[in-house]
Order: C-alpha cells, then structure tokens, then sequence
C-alpha cells in the first residue's frame, strides 16, 4: 500500500512538470509583458530586456543587451531582425533568439522530453514571487541539465540554471523585473511599423548548391543529429571550413572541419564560457576540428576526436569484412 502511494505521487509530480512546462510555453506565446533579465557566466554579468506583445494578429519581440556594445533583435512573426554594432543587420525567416532561455520556450516539448526527464522539485520565489521549481534530467550522459523557476500566477519562464553532471550551476539567467499588461507596450507599437532589414532567403546565403562534405561522424551524444551542413571562409582568417550543425531539437553544437596543415601539432584549446566550450584540437586523423557548443567538455572532445575522411572509413570497414588469410 505505502509503494503504491509512493508511486502515485511521483508519477503526479511528473505530470505537473509537464504541465508547467505547455503553461510556460502557452505563457510565452500569448502574453504581454516585459522581462530584465541577468545572466551570470563566470563572473561575468550580462543585462538584457526581453519585451513581447500582440498587435493587430502579429506577434512582436524585442531582445536587447543592456551592456557593452548595442546588439537587438526584432521579431515579427516568424522572421527575426539581427543587429549588431560590428556589422550590419539582416533579417531570417524562421530563426529564433539566440540563446536556450528562449529557446525552451518555443521548441516543441516532444523533442525535448526524448531527452530529458521532467520532474517537479517544490517551490521557491523568484522577483518577489511564488515560482513552481522544474528539473530537466538528461535521460543520457553527456548533455547538460537544467533547472527551470516558472512564475506561479503567469506561468511565464523567469529563471534558468544550467547544470553540470554534479549539479553545480554553470550558468544561469534570472528575471531581476516583470511587467506584465493586458495591453502591449509602447515598444511593441513601434516596431509594428519599424523598417527592418530584409529578409534574407537561402539563396542569399548559400549562393551555389552544396556538395556533401567529405567527413563522417564516428560519435554523437544520444539524440544529437546532423542537421544541416555547408562550406564556407571564416571571417577573420578567410580560411576555407566545412561546417556541420547538430541537434538534439534544444541544444545546438557547431562543428569546424580543415585538413591541419604541417605545422599542425596534437596539443588542444579549450576555452569555456559559461556553458559554452569552444574546443579545438587536431585529432588522429590529422583533421583540425573546433567544437562550439553549450556540451560539456568531455562531450566536445569525444564529437572531435571521431571524425574522419568518409574514404578511410570505408576502407576500415572493407579491411575488417575482408577473409583473413592464413
């Protein structure tokens, strides 16, 4: 009898995590409201205000940092505006703000809860308020988790801890003021009429047709896919990269291939920012590969040291189905 309660209980909690998550999610689709925002990274403290509303059947956002250089973004529906001082803006259709904060709040939860196990863990307060408390526990090794603080009374996302495998905070994004209001703000009837960049099609910016890259995955994290792939210069340097993107449907790592030239030598850089690692090393296959992602480290260098030139593999798989001679 007492495992039976027992049981019920947890499965009870497992379901209303669940359901704060679709009222956190439905709270971010139909809201007005404003939100400032801290993110905490290494010591370092980045302001920022996420402003949303509804105006005549569009929905309208506004992400801003308060600190350092000016950088927005402007969204209108499904196109998003891109503004930074180093460089001029553009538009892209079907993009969304950069950052897992607002990520969680718009990708699908089915993807998600493939990958992690919701579970509700009490509540806590939150900018004066009562906030329901939600863990994502990563259902594979590899991937970070995350603690999720959603206001009671909105079901708005208002706090965000990303965790290590020892459940040590490695970032985090915490709501400082909300405002919300039956009616949309002045901010949002300003950018209903703005003139924004325009949008910027695949054409613009894949100009031919790609050819499939030479290189082959030999390991991804559970659940991570390839999800896209492309050739092209990087900024600084000019030098000529293939490009992989992968996904798990929430996070998303980048992917730098070369061939390591002969100065090349084995040592590694790895630089980390709050969740981020950016690693690079030359691996065994004499392949200059950089690892950008919110993964841990261990799960950066496993995705860097596995890749190869497709024909060696194929010649690996030959030489081992091939009969041994005596």
């Amino acid at each position: 009898m007492i495992i039976g309660l027992v049981t019920s209980s947890v499965m009870a909690e497992e379901d209303s995590a669940e359901v704060a998550l679709q009222r956190m999610q439905q709270a971010y689709q139909q809201l007005n409201f404003e939100l400032t925002l801290i993110e905490f990274s290494q010591g370092q403290l980045e302001p920022k205000r996420l402003t949303r509303g509804h105006l005549n059947g569009k929905i309208l956002t506004h992400l801003t940092h308060l600190n350092g250089r000016p950088r927005e973004f402007v969204q209108r529906d499904n196109k998003t505006s891109f503004f930074d001082a180093n460089h001029s803006g553009y538009t892209l259709k079907g993009a969304n703000l950069p950052g897992l904060f607002y990520r969680l709040q718009v990708v699908p939860l089915v993807p998600i809860l493939e990958h992690y196990d919701a579970v509700f863990a009490g509540r806590s307060r939150v900018l004066g308020r009562v906030a329901q408390v939600v863990r994502l526990v990563p259902k594979e090794p590899g991937y970070y988790g995350y603690a999720l603080w959603l206001d009671e009374e909105s079901g708005l996302l208002v706090k965000l801890d990303t965790l290590s495998n020892h459940a040590s905070v490695v970032e985090q994004s915490m709501g400082v003021a909300l405002t919300i209001g039956e009616q949309p703000g002045l901010l949002i009837n300003e950018l209903a009429t703005a003139s924004l960049p325009p949008v910027m099609s695949v054409a613009d910016v894949y100009p031919k047709p790609q050819p499939p890259l030479p290189w082959q995955l030999g390991w991804l994290p559970d659940g991570f896919e390839l999800s896209s792939q492309d050739t092209h210069k990087l900024p600084i340097t000019e030098q000529a990269v293939d490009y992989l993107m992968l996904s798990n449907g929430l996070v998303e790592v980048s992917v730098y291939i070369a061939k390591a030239g002969r100065t090349n030598d084995l040592n590694q850089q790895l630089v980390r920012q709050g969740a981020t690692h950016l690693l690079s090393l030359v691996n065994n296959a004499q392949l200059e590969v950089t690892v950008v992602g919110a993964i841990p480290a261990d799960t950066a260098r496993k995705i860097a040291e596995s890749i190869t030139a497709k024909h060696e593999q194929n010649v690996e798989a030959q030489a081992a189905s091939s009969p041994k001679s005596n």
